[in-house]
């Protein structure tokens, strides 16, 4: 992740770089003067995440029984709808396919079989966002964002009956989410290039519990709810 968020911030750097030679000039070129002006418009985005869970204990667990969860780097596509509310208030709906892999380590157990839970997601993800934004200057517009969202996971094995005992961790499909973050609008000759920089936090327990509740895979988790960063690349 944090070969990610170098990768961000040299991207913002260069493309800053690239739009100062016109921004600091005498006579600066102001790009897409009226893009902001249209009151809806579309675009899309690509970046990477990393998710993970932020996992709540009914009572503290022993030192030797604790879940060490490791998020990996995935990867993100999807559609962006604006609608313009006011000069500086957008409402963008951002449908988004997200693939997610987290590895989760159970202490307690010394085989791997037992102790290493991969856990897969194909996430459908459909949020509702309001980006705040601040005054351009030249070609380069600072902005805030948040928003609730609904995500559905493909991958979820909610339908099966096995648990871990099978070897089978399994969460709900549904969950819900909010997110905030910040970003900065770069105005090119042709498009706008929108990097940002987003967290991602589940409202809801997304655990399915195995059958004996007295599981040592989940007999003792009060809750496991979504955590993720975002990095997303939007143009219009």
């Amino acid at each position: 992740m944090k070969k990610i968020v170098v990768l961000f911030l040299l991207l913002s750097i260069y493309a800053n770089a690239q739009l100062g030679k016109s921004m600091f000039t005498k006579d600066p070129i102001i790009n897409l003067e009226n893009f902001d002006k249209q009151r809806v418009y579309w675009g899309y985005f690509l970046g990477f995440s990393t998710f993970d869970f932020k996992t709540d204990f009914k009572t503290n667990p022993a030192p030797n029984k604790l879940i060490d969860v490791k998020g990996h780097s995935g990867f993100n596509v999807g559609l962006v709808g604006v609608l313009r509310l006011h000069e500086y208030i957008e409402l963008r709906f951002e449908p988004g396919l997200y693939y997610a892999s987290r590895t989760l380590t159970y202490s307690e157990f010394t085989n791997e079989r037992d102790a290493v839970r991969e856990v897969k997601a194909t996430y459908i993800d459909f949020p509702l966002i309001l980006k705040f934004s601040s005054l351009r200057t030249g070609n380069v517009r600072p902005y805030l964002l948040g928003g609730l969202s609904s995500t559905l996971n493909l991958s979820s094995n909610s339908k099966s009956k096995d648990d871990n005992l099978e070897q089978k961790f399994r969460v709900k499909p549904w969950t819900q989410n909010y997110t905030v973050g910040f970003g900065v609008d770069l105005y090119f000759e042709y498009f706008k290039f929108s990097p940002s920089i987003r967290g991602v936090f589940g409202l809801k327990d997304e655990l399915i519990r195995d059958v004996d509740p007295n599981s040592p895979w989940t007999g003792n988790i009060q809750s496991m709810k979504t955590r993720a960063v975002l990095i997303n690349f939007t143009f219009h």
